[in-house]
């Protein structure tokens, strides 16, 4: 099971490295890595578990977050607004297209690979189309808006070595670009 101690912590070099695609088809053992985050993920959010395992609440993983340097990330969002819940178990994604539009959270993002707080608006793309091989080795295409597309840009960064704070304009770290939407 994936606890807080497996997540390795900003300034690790794994972090800022750009991650390896996962050959194909997909190892029984990647298999069990991208499982292994799903669960971390539903137990993050779930009150009991998380005070049971010190866990911090998380709604995505990419792989390089616990030292496996591979394009592999795991998203769970438990309401994606219309009561549904959105699960990924992603290998290989990439963006595709996106919106012009951009998009920030109102308070910030946040990362289990940062344990302190880094204020500032993280301006992302409203809309994204990814393409990925799912648990199982089937290619896909899906569009994603507002909060999981943010989550989703947020996870791939984490797969090209970027984390969230590079995208923090230093000099108006709370200014909202021009026609950008805040999404809750």
């Amino acid at each position: 099971m994936i606890t807080m101690e497996n997540i390795i912590r900003d300034g690790h070099e794994t972090l800022r490295k750009k991650a390896m695609d996962v050959e194909l088809p997909i190892s029984n053992e990647d298999k069990e890595t991208l499982n292994e985050m799903l669960i971390f993920l539903k137990n993050s959010q779930d009150e009991q578990l998380a005070k049971k395992y010190g866990l911090r609440s998380g709604v995505g993983l990419a792989a390089p977050q616990i030292n496996v340097s591979k394009k592999m990330l795991a998203v769970y969002i438990s309401d994606d607004g219309k009561g549904n819940a959105i699960e990924l178990q992603l290998v290989n994604p990439k963006i595709v297209s996106h919106s012009i539009q951009k998009a920030y959270l109102q308070g910030g993002e946040g990362c289990l690979s940062v344990d302190e707080s880094i204020p500032g608006l993280v301006h992302r793309n409203f809309k994204i189309t990814i393409q990925a091989y799912d648990i199982e080795g089937n290619l896909f295409k899906k569009r994603f808006k507002g909060y999981p597309a943010i989550v989703l840009q947020h996870e791939i960064d984490h797969l090209n070595g970027v984390m969230f704070y590079d995208h923090i304009n230093q000099e108006a770290p709370f200014e909202p670009l021009q026609d950008a939407i805040e999404v809750n």
